[in-house]
C-alpha cells in the first residue's frame, strides 16, 4: 500500500522584530515631535501641556495645528472640530484594517486611537496572522517616539533656545521611506504609479489645490480599475 502524498511543509514566515518595525517611524517622530513641544512652549503653554496632547491626543499634523488656534485664544469647540475635519481620513484608514484589528477590546480600541498615517503603513506591511501583541507593541512604540520628542522639545529644546531649522524636513523623508517599503511589500506597482500619475495631472489641471484633487482622482482610479475578487466573480 503507497503512503498517501504528504504536503509539503510551507515556508516559514522571517520574524520581524518590532522595534526594527518601528525604528523608520522614529527617524521621524522624535525630530518632529521635538517640534512641536518647541513651538507648544514658545505659543506660551507649560510644557507639560505639550506632553498631555501628544499622550491624549497624539493627531500629528492637528497638534501643529492647534499650537496657534490655542495662542489666538480660540474655543475648545473650534480646535475639536478642526481636528476631526483634518483627521477624517482616518476612518477610511481603519475600514481597510478590519480585518486586520484584533477581536479583544482594549487592543482593538487603542489601535483605533493610535492609528496615525505612519503606523498605519507599517500594520498594512505585516503578514496575516500576526498576532495581537506585535500590533499593539508597534502602535506603542511609534506613540512612544512621539511622546518622547515632544518631551525634548518641550523641555531641554525650549530651556537651551536650540535651534531646530530643518527638521520639518523630517516628515517629507518620513513619508519618503514608508512609501519604499509600501511598493517592495505590494504585489503590483500600480497604486503608487496611480498616485503619480494623479498628483502630475492635478498640478497641470489646478496647482493651488493639486493635493486635493490628486487624492480625489486616485480615489476614482482605485475604485474604477479594482479588480474583482474571487468570491465577488463566483456565480
Amino acid at each position: 500500500m503507497s503512503n498517501p502524498p504528504t504536503q509539503p511543509p510551507s515556508p516559514a514566515q522571517p520574524s520581524m522584530s518590532v522595534l526594527s518595525l518601528s525604528i523608520p517611524v522614529a527617524m521621524g517622530y522624535v525630530p518632529l515631535g521635538m517640534v512641536f513641544g518647541f513651538l507648544f512652549v514658545q505659543a506660551g503653554a507649560p510644557w507639560w501641556l505639550a506632553l498631555v496632547a501628544s499622550v491624549g491626543v497624539y493627531a500629528g499634523a492637528s497638534q501643529f495645528m492647534m499650537v496657534p488656534m490655542l495662542a489666538a485664544g480660540l474655543p475648545v469647540a473650534s480646535i475639536a472640530l478642526a481636528t476631526l475635519v483634518v483627521n477624517l481620513r482616518h476612518m477610511f484608514y481603519g475600514l481597510s484594517l478590519l480585518h486586520k484589528l484584533p477581536t479583544q477590546p482594549l487592543a482593538r480600541w487603542y489601535l483605533v486611537f493610535a492609528l496615525t498615517d505612519e503606523t498605519y503603513s507599517v500594520l498594512t506591511t505585516l503578514p496575516p496572522g500576526t498576532h495581537t501583541g506585535q500590533m499593539v507593541t508597534v502602535a506603542l512604540l511609534n506613540q512612544g517616539w512621539w511622546v518622547l520628542g515632544t518631551l525634548l522639545g518641550a523641555v531641554i529644546g525650549a530651556q537651551a533656545q536650540v535651534g531646530l531649522v530643518g527638521l520639518d524636513f523630517a516628515l517629507a523623508a518620513l513619508f519618503a521611506v514608508l512609501a519604499v517599503e509600501q511598493w517592495r511589500s505590494a504585489a503590483s506597482g500600480a497604486p503608487l504609479w496611480m498616485a503619480v500619475l494623479s498628483y502630475a495631472v492635478a498640478w497641470w489641471v489646478w496647482p493651488q489645490q493639486a493635493l486635493l484633487l490628486a487624492i480625489g482622482l486616485s480615489v476614482c482610479a482605485g475604485v474604477f480599475l479594482a479588480q474583482p475578487t474571487a468570491d465577488e466573480v463566483a456565480p
